[in-house]
């Protein structure tokens, strides 16, 4: 009888879901309006370009 293991497709997915189950939806929900209240929007920009290289 032979078991087989499942695995993630990529490390990309891994990572993701660890990221999402880590910060959770509420955060991530809450993050633009927290930002904006307080005014963080000029930080957004840099943050995602800096993000995304």
């Amino acid at each position: 009888m032979s078991i087989t293991k499942e695995s993630w497709g990529s490390r990309v997915g891994l990572v993701l879901a660890m990221a999402g189950n880590a910060v959770g939806l509420g955060n991530f929900l809450r993050f633009p309006a927290q930002a904006s209240q307080n005014g963080g929007g000029a930080f957004i920009v840099p943050y995602l370009i800096s993000f995304l290289l």
